[in-house]
């Protein structure tokens, strides 16, 4: 189900980018659990078979490479992997809100840092790469 793996590479990309410094804190944590109750949720219909909005599967996935201790390089590349194998499969909104929500992360806690700069860029030109039609909305 590629919704599932979208919301679990979203965890990815969350994780990266607030782990891109070699710490998380909590106010990135909370924004983090934040949007995924109050943007994500709201706005996914679809559930699995036990009942649990697929959009929950960013947060799942963001704790558990938290408790692991992941490498934020390798989360942001799985991410970046998963982007271009299934681009079709991603509409407008979609790019939007992977770069919107990753700023939004960056920003939490006092601002965004240049490590994390850097990984936004770096995002957006995957992402307009992936989406050659659509570079107009990665500005």
């Amino acid at each position: 189900m590629v919704i599932k793996q979208f919301y679990a590479e979203l965890g990815k990309l969350f994780y990266a980018i607030s782990a891109i410094d070699n710490w998380i804190t909590e106010k990135e944590k909370n924004k983090i659990f934040e949007i995924v109750k109050n943007e994500l949720v709201p706005n996914e219909l679809k559930i699995d078979r036990y009942g649990t909005d697929l959009a929950f599967f960013t947060q799942i996935e963001f704790e558990f490479l938290d408790e692991e201790g992941s490498d934020s390089l390798s989360a942001f590349e799985s991410f970046i992997d998963f982007i271009q194998e299934h681009h079709t499969a991603l509409d407008e909104d979609s790019i939007r809100t992977c770069i919107r929500l990753s700023k939004k992360i960056s920003k939490s806690y006092r601002g965004t840092n240049k490590k994390e700069y850097e990984l936004i860029e770096k995002l957006k030109v995957v992402l307009s790469q992936s989406f050659l039609d659509k570079e107009k909305l990665i500005k």
